[in-house]
């Protein structure tokens, strides 16, 4: 028998979300929050005073993506309203954790169209109730375990929570679940904030992440389209075609050598650990809004071989999340979650061990520094994901 831990009242987590918005979530350690934490801890968000602030953290970014239907929360008209005046209200998108709270509620009013005084004396009190029973909705739910019809739709993906010590990283022990036979692919929402998701299936396949992440050499050219590495794959799926499948345009490619001929780089190599962003072409059909290029693979060998350093690894994962920090706040691309491939270990030759160990240390790092991000690992082969599992495990 599964024991359900107490639930807070509806009231008393209202109480204390109208304090917090006042402060905002860098001020959550100066609030009341006693109902928030039973609530976290019934999530299994959390279990003691050590861990309580990012699992009320955790608990917010899950219920307002409940409030924007299970999606990513987005600042455009694709978006609930609810879910972003909340995610502004209360600074869970990026750009607005630690604005102070006239701002902040500036920002809300927006979304609706209001001012800022007429926000306040309504629809601020819509967004703070229902704010808190989206909260109380995630805490029963998973208290409970998902019902028969939740499991049929979570695919491909297990879980483990990514900003807690090494030793107690630890991934489901139900282990890796597999689309079934012949099914059309399908990728889930992205994992939740400041935790990692690993999904079996290929990179272009996934839907709802802000950022996919690909691997090219120091020459910054990507693979051609009918390569399977995951450039090829990604400028594939990237580029815009006419109503008879030619592609019209090489999105990608081109923007890269954009980036190429601006910087001077045009024809000459970009040292390893460089990561340059561009549109996402057809991807946006999607959901993404970015691709990051990787530049880790050194060609040798007049070019048939490529040398990956495992030093690499966490280079392009610090400089890809600061890039995305960049864009998300001075872009105006509220962004919250990216996907990385196993960097390194196609061409690039390195052990597959080796590439989730130094993955998993430089994202853990990442998202104890800012626990707002999701973050997906991704890979077609099912026993790559179990050593992506089994790293994650290790002390």
């Amino acid at each position: 028998m599964r024991i359900m831990c107490p639930l807070p009242t509806h009231e008393s987590l209202v109480a204390e979300l109208r304090e917090l918005r006042r402060r905002g979530l860098p001020g959550l350690r100066h609030c009341t929050r006693d109902a928030l934490r039973e609530a976290a801890v019934a999530a299994g968000l959390c279990g003691g005073p050590d861990d309580e602030q990012t699992g009320i953290e955790e608990l917010l970014g899950a219920a307002v993506r409940r409030l924007a239907g299970g999606h990513p929360v987005r600042d455009d008209d694709s978006c609930d309203p609810l879910a972003r005046a909340a995610a502004h209200s209360f600074g869970i998108f990026a750009a607005r954790r630690g604005v102070p709270g006239t701002d902040r509620r500036k920002a809300a009013a927006g979304v609706y169209g209001v001012t800022t005084e007429r926000f306040r004396k309504s629809q601020e009190h819509d967004v703070v109730a229902e704010l808190a029973a989206a909260v109380l909705a995630v805490a029963r739910e998973a208290a409970v375990g998902p019902t028969d019809g939740q499991r049929a739709q979570v695919v491909t993906e297990l879980t483990a929570p990514a900003a807690a010590a090494p030793s107690a990283y630890a991934a489901p022990s139900a282990g890796v679940r597999s689309r079934r036979p012949g099914a059309r692919p399908v990728t889930a929402a992205a994992a939740p904030a400041g935790r990692i998701t690993v999904r079996v299936c290929p990179i272009e396949e996934v839907r709802d992440v802000d950022i996919l992440v690909s691997s090219e050499n120091t020459y910054l050219e990507m693979s051609k389209t009918f390569r399977p590495t995951v450039s090829g794959a990604l400028r594939r799926a990237a580029a815009l075609r006419d109503a008879a499948g030619e592609i019209v345009d090489d999105v990608l490619s081109r923007e890269l050598g954009v980036w190429l001929r601006t910087h001077g780089r045009a024809g000459r190599p970009v040292r390893p650990g460089t990561v340059v962003a561009t549109s996402s072409g057809a991807l946006a059909a999607q959901g993404v809004r970015r691709v990051h290029h990787a530049a880790i693979a050194t060609p040798v060998g007049g070019g048939d071989r490529y040398h990956v350093s495992p030093a690499v690894l966490g280079e392009v994962v610090r400089a890809s999340f600061e890039l995305a920090r960049h864009e998300s706040e001075f872009l105006s691309l509220p962004m919250s979650s990216i996907c990385f491939p196993l960097l390194g270990a196609g061409r690039g030759g390195l052990p597959v061990e080796t590439v989730a160990r130094r993955l998993l240390d430089a994202i853990r790092a990442e998202l104890r520094r800012d626990p707002s991000w999701a973050v997906v690992l991704v890979t077609p082969e099912e026993s790559h994901a179990r050593l992506l599992t089994a790293a994650s495990s290790a002390p």
